[in-house]
């Protein structure tokens, strides 16, 4: 009997996801903390590592989620209480003031000090990924605020910008960055151009997303096509309409 019901909750899910109740299959219908962190970890697995030679933490940008689901303060909410708890950190990648990466705090700490081995620098990056990295939910820091609250000296500070930890903001400013991520940051905008581009030449300026993920990717679109497409529709580049073929990929005019 527990078999019997077994399939028909299998047939019924399938269903949902024929339906498109599930967005792009990655969470349930359901929108609640389980299932966001859940949308992240999928999204995660679409990161390319191999073509940072597993150099990088997985990075995924905070709107990529919302292509998942549609309630966009529920997203913030649950990434805000992830971010709170340790587990998360939110990086302002500077080509859009829009565009945050939210990374994983046990996999930026790993590939950080992995990144830093046999380095002079590695006792200060070590003590900021501590005192700061594990404490303190800021974007960005202030002179002040890494002199006198978290006790480092100019010198330390310097080793911190040299490490790719922190990149400078303005005068007497850093934000947090992740070490080594301007190649990502190159990949990912070349590749959202070429994809957005194949939206728009596609006829009426609308393509099926099905169709457009299996499309072999040319040398501007290094990522997983998935990867780009949850950027585009998450991002709002693009419109995503239901249909019976299934979801509608069109361009928006600038």
């Amino acid at each position: 009997m527990s078999r019997k019901r077994a399939l028909i909750s299998d047939a019924f899910n399938l269903k949902k996801r024929r339906n498109g109740t599930e967005q792009f299959g990655a969470t349930a219908a359901e929108d609640g903390p389980a299932d966001i962190k859940s949308s992240l970890e999928y999204l995660m697995t679409l990161f390319p590592r191999k073509l940072f030679n597993d150099a990088l933490p997985q990075i995924v940008l905070k709107h990529q989620l919302y292509s998942i689901h549609s309630d966009k303060t529920l997203v913030d909410k649950e990434v805000n209480k992830m971010r709170e708890r340790g587990d998360l950190l939110m990086f302002q990648l500077g080509f859009d003031a829009e565009a945050f990466g939210l990374v994983f705090t046990s996999d930026y700490k790993a590939k950080v000090l992995v990144g830093e081995e046999g380095k002079t620098t590695r006792a200060t990056v070590e003590r900021f990924l501590e005192k700061v990295v594990s404490a303190c939910t800021d974007l960005s820091f202030t002179k002040d605020k890494m002199l006198k609250e978290f006790l480092f000296t100019d010198s330390e500070i310097t080793q911190l910008v040299k490490s790719g930890v922190l990149t400078v903001r303005d005068a007497g400013s850093w934000w947090l960055s992740i070490p080594n991520s301007g190649k990502f940051t190159k990949y990912f905008i070349k590749g959202r151009k070429a994809v957005l581009s194949m939206v728009k030449k596609s006829k009426y300026g609308e393509v099926l997303k099905a169709e457009i993920e299996e499309r072999r990717t040319n040398s501007q679109v290094k990522f997983h096509m998935k990867y780009h497409i949850h950027d585009i529709v998450g991002a709002e580049l693009v419109e995503s309409i239901p249909t019976t073929s299934g979801t509608l990929l069109r361009s928006v005019d600038s």
